[in-house]
């Protein structure tokens, strides 16, 4: 089901477009991270911009279907054809911050990362494309990774930090000044897409309908990763009705996701019935919107949610 477009095109106060910012580490993460966010906002008429740090180059092939020579053989250029892809079903612009993948590291203990890659590099100076894109782009709302990544990958760490910094100099008119106008960003969030309540109520859900549930296992990752409370959600943004454009723009990352994995094993209706929202925490407050909230926006836009077309 594709939800009707918006009839009226929300606005800040004086006028100006609404501009969300998402920046992200690989070509995949914006279709796994908020992309039924992404969809509702594109229909309210906002314009959503895409950074990909890297290009994926040193991802894995996830899709038994992808392993062939052929795509093993050309990678970068089949992760880009899948962002283009995945861009034109969420409707947003796109641009590639131009930095390596770093890969992910495993093993114990873990080997070095390649030399040259993004996980590498000095935070402060891999901030300076970021920084020029937020003052040419001058989004109101960004967002990114928490301090952890949102699960330890070194490219998802150094997206992070990269986007703090960016932020910061961007409103500085002292920092980088060759990269233009300083522009100062009203909301910061961290993307919570997979939280602890989602999941367990996910899981809960399929065992009472089914008796099985995709998740089963997923309490040994939140033991892993502490840092991930329920109190940090600040922020739950209605999107149920964009579930499908987001599996669609998932599965256009065909290298990456097994359609038959379990990215999909829960049906959209339980999924819109059980958890309707994508979540975020609210880390920068310029703008004074109180929380809890269920807008990206509040405080910025001069309406709160104008109703579908007829």
């Amino acid at each position: 089901m594709t939800p009707p477009p918006y009839a009226v095109p929300r606005r800040t106060a004086d006028g100006d477009t609404l501009r969300l910012l998402h920046v992200h580490a690989h070509p995949d993460d914006e279709s796994s991270k908020g992309a039924a966010t992404t969809a509702r906002y594109v229909d309210e008429g906002v314009r959503v911009m895409v950074a990909t740090c890297t290009g994926g180059e040193r991802g894995s092939i996830l899709n038994p279907a992808m392993e062939r020579p052929d795509i093993e053989a050309n990678l970068p250029e089949v992760r880009r054809a899948e962002m283009a892809r995945a861009k034109e079903i969420l409707g947003v612009e796109q641009t590639w911050l131009g930095f390596m993948d770093s890969g992910l590291p495993e093993g114990d203990p873990l080997p070095p990362l390649p030399e040259g890659c993004f996980g590498l590099m000095d935070p402060e100076e891999a901030a300076g494309p970021l920084v020029r894109l937020i003052r040419e782009f001058r989004p109101q709302v960004v967002t990114t990774y928490d301090e952890f990544g949102g699960y330890p990958h070194p490219d998802h760490i150094m997206t992070h930090k990269i986007s703090m910094i960016a932020v910061a100099a961007a409103a500085d008119p002292e920092q980088w000044p060759e990269h233009g106008e300083p522009w100062e960003v009203g909301k910061v969030y961290y993307q919570l897409t997979f939280n602890p309540p989602r999941v367990a109520a996910m899981h809960t859900a399929m065992l009472e309908r089914t008796g099985a549930s995709p998740y089963e296992g997923w309490q040994e990752n939140w033991e892993k990763r502490p840092h991930v409370t329920p109190d940090r959600i600040t922020t739950h943004v209605e999107c149920a009705d964009y579930f499908e454009v987001r599996d669609r723009a998932l599965l256009a990352h065909a290298t990456q996701i097994d359609p038959n994995s379990r990215w999909f094993a829960v049906p959209l209706e339980v999924e819109r019935e059980v958890w309707p929202t994508e979540d975020y925490e609210l880390v920068l407050n310029r703008v004074g919107a109180p929380i809890p909230e269920t807008d990206l926006f509040a405080g910025i836009a001069i309406d709160v949610a104008p109703g579908p077309a007829a």
